[in-house]
């Protein structure tokens, strides 16, 4: 059973990158989090950060999602590391390998794994736009790798390209897996092209004749998204960053933004009380357990 097909809300922690580097000090050449699962000492850093999340989830009595450390592991993002095709497709299964032994860990009833797929280019950079048709074919490639492993879903995080988000979400319908789309916005509440998010998600599920479960936000602070959420039936998770920085501050920061864990709580459940209908909570840049923990406290008792 996936979030919003119940009332039970689950726990999702997409901020790993920033842990590893300024936390544990693992080098991530290009943000990269997938070729950790080739070293056992970095492999077992991936697993503990979500075997902590499962335990943390299980003691405030919500679900848990573990995401594959894969949102990099697409052909064009992946070339500049040196990985093919054919290498590609073992990475991404061994992730889900590996998230479903965390699962297995934990042994519990309430844990999903999904597949985290990221966009064709960087998100935040300027890059020329790609029809739906296109990113359709694109990341079919990546999406068809998780067919026959053990993941429950894909989750499509930090896109903000329409038509690219739209592509992903058919192209995951194409290879029977089920997807969430989970949009990025600016410190004003809207998409690197001007788009209100709410418009977005519209015109999305016209495109795709409604095929993603549900959409999200991640990659931006509350303070960003508080005003532009509305309680839209089809937004059902919130994804946050530690900083109230923009991209741009964040792109250039030489040194971790943690911002304040407990106040990301309290931010949190105020996005809760205006949108009662979001079913999953987690922390993106700059988080880490104690920023999940505030979340996990400041939520209403279950």
């Amino acid at each position: 059973m996936l979030p919003g097909e119940s009332d039970k809300p689950y726990l999702v922690y997409a901020g790993t990158g920033t842990d590893l580097i300024f936390n544990h000090g693992v080098d991530m050449p290009g943000f990269a989090s997938f070729p950790l699962l080739e070293t056992q000492e970095t492999r077992c850093l991936l697993a503990e950060q979500m075997e902590a999340l499962a335990r943390l989830a299980g003691i405030a009595n919500m679900g848990c999602i573990l995401d594959t450390p894969t949102w990099m592991a697409n052909a064009d993002r992946a070339a500049p590391l040196g990985y093919g095709v054919d290498r590609l497709e073992g990475v991404n299964k061994d992730a889900a390998s590996l998230m479903e032994s965390v699962r297995q860990k934990a042994d519990r009833n309430d844990i999903l794994l999904s597949a985290c797929i990221g966009p064709r280019q960087d998100p935040y950079a300027e890059t020329a736009a790609t029809s739906v048709s296109d990113a359709r074919k694109y990341h079919a490639q990546q999406l068809n790798t998780f067919k026959g492993t053990s993941v429950d879903f894909a989750t499509a995080y930090t896109f903000n390209r329409i038509d690219e988000a739209a592509g992903c979400i058919l192209a995951a319908k194409d290879a029977g897996l089920p997807i969430v789309m989970s949009l990025v916005v600016e410190t004003d509440g809207r998409l690197d092209d001007g788009t209100p998010l709410l418009d977005a998600i519209d015109q999305i599920d016209q495109r795709t004749e409604r095929a993603a479960e549900y959409f999200m936000v991640n990659c931006a602070h509350p303070s960003h998204f508080f005003d532009a959420l509305e309680a839209h039936p089809r937004l059902m998770g919130v994804v946050a960053n530690a900083s109230t920085c923009s991209h741009a501050e964040l792109d250039e920061a030489t040194t971790l933004d943690d911002g304040d864990p407990e106040a990301l709580g309290r931010e949190i459940a105020d996005v809760f009380r205006r949108n009662p209908g979001l079913r999953v909570f987690g922390g993106c840049c700059g988080t880490d357990m104690r920023h999940m923990a505030s979340i996990v406290r400041s939520l209403p008792a279950r």
